[in-house]
């Protein structure tokens, strides 16, 4: 379909009984803004929204059609998530044991009571390095790993949570790697993608370059008690700032449009963070698939999400001191990020975009844009979807 709705073009499809969907999805390039955008939907299985819009490239004006890739930030989390708990399920992970047991050097400084779970929900104290690390040397790979192996936790592990914005995807793969053999990039296009034929990846083909949208930073808050509060949390030298910046390996947070992550040399590495690049109908159809059939293909089994989205913790974060809650490298539903249902599990990511399933409705979500908004609790982007998936639920 191409349609307009609201004075915005909308492509894709629709299907019968959820238009209020669509409505939403336009009228958010109205309020609060967008750029260029795509959203998808399942629902028992079947794609019931698959829609897009907008501009790829605000300076070519290049726009948004069906074969734009978005880079998610965060929301390649939930992907990284995925991976751990289908090795969990194979028996070659197992959730309570020690990560020694899988990565014996990763013990140092009293780290070698540290679980997987423990990893995988952010409470092992690893949200940064002190050493200092060059932005090539993180894009490497190898040099942040044996980095994080030999770093001295930032509190006793187990004893708190704090966000660990691009460490969670390193430590992750290593532990990937230590039981199956291949980089997680690989066993994510090998296990996840290629049986359901998502257009994902942690670890972009070079190929595929030219169909990524160009990410817009967002401004400044321009209300000084806001501005103070992201100064706070987030200005140089704080936890938050290491833990999103790997202590400025990455420059400033939302500094410009020449944001490392709009570069080749990001979209290629494997930051299972941080980097994953995708479309919306991928993210959704992945995440269906964690909670029912997909054409015959089901990631994980119901048993299986239930371990792997029950509660680990849930209060103030020492990264993002907000209150956070996860289950195995999943986020939950909050105020800091809101989902459909109490129940639901998945990720979002910085700037806005949003990936999650929902057991008890069967569904499957997928939101990407390209114009990145701050903001400290959940993106009234999302907000309005969430609202409008659940009217046509109900």
């Amino acid at each position: 379909m191409s349609t307009t709705i609201g004075g915005i073009e909308v492509h894709g499809t629709v299907a019968e009984g959820f238009g209020k969907v669509a409505d939403a999805f336009a009228g958010n390039f109205t309020d609060p803004g967008e750029l260029g955008a795509g959203f998808a939907l399942y629902v028992g299985g079947e794609c019931k929204v698959d829609i897009w819009a907008g501009v790829a490239d605000e300076a070519s004006r290049r726009v948004w059609d069906e074969n734009t890739l978005q880079l998610v930030f965060s929301t390649t989390k939930g992907a990284t998530a995925i991976c751990i708990a289908k090795l969990v399920e194979a028996g070659l992970l197992d959730y309570a044991a020690p990560v020694v047991q899988y990565w014996p050097e990763f013990g140092a400084h009293g780290k070698d009571t540290v679980t997987v779970e423990q990893l995988m929900s952010h409470q092992a104290g690893l949200p940064y390095v002190d050493g200092p690390l060059t932005l090539d040397e993180v894009l490497a790979v190898t040099p942040v790993v044996e980095a994080l192996a030999a770093e001295a936790p930032k509190w006793e592990p187990g004893t708190a949570h704090g966000y660990h914005a691009v460490t969670y995807g390193w430590l992750a793969g290593e532990l990937v790697r230590r039981v199956d053999g291949r980089s997680i990039g690989m066993y994510f296009a090998e296990e996840v993608a290629a049986p359901l034929g998502l257009e994902f990846w942690i670890g972009l083909p070079a190929s595929e370059e030219i169909r990524v949208s160009t990410l817009k930073a967002p401004p400044a808050p321009t209300d000084p008690a806001v501005a103070a509060m992201v100064e706070q949390f987030m200005g140089e030298g704080t936890a938050g700032w290491k833990a999103l910046t790997m202590s400025g390996a990455f420059g400033e947070i939302n500094d410009n449009d020449d944001s490392p992550f709009n570069t080749r040399e990001v979209h290629a590495t494997e930051m299972p963070a941080a980097n994953g690049i995708t479309n919306a109908g991928s993210l959704a159809r992945m995440y269906a698939a964690t909670v029912g059939d997909v054409d015959g293909v089901r990631l994980l089994s119901a048993d299986m999400v239930e371990r792997a989205r029950a509660e680990r913790v849930n209060a103030p974060d020492m990264s993002l001191v907000l209150p956070t809650r996860f289950g195995a490298g999943f986020m939950l539903d909050t105020p800091f990020a809101p989902l459909l249902t109490p129940e639901s599990f998945g990720h979002p990511g910085a700037g806005g975009s949003l990936g999650y399933a929902d057991p008890t409705n069967e569904v499957g979500y997928g939101y990407v844009m390209n114009e990145m908004h701050s903001g400290l609790t959940g993106d009234p982007r999302t907000v309005n979807l969430n609202n409008a998936v659940r009217d046509c639920l109900s």
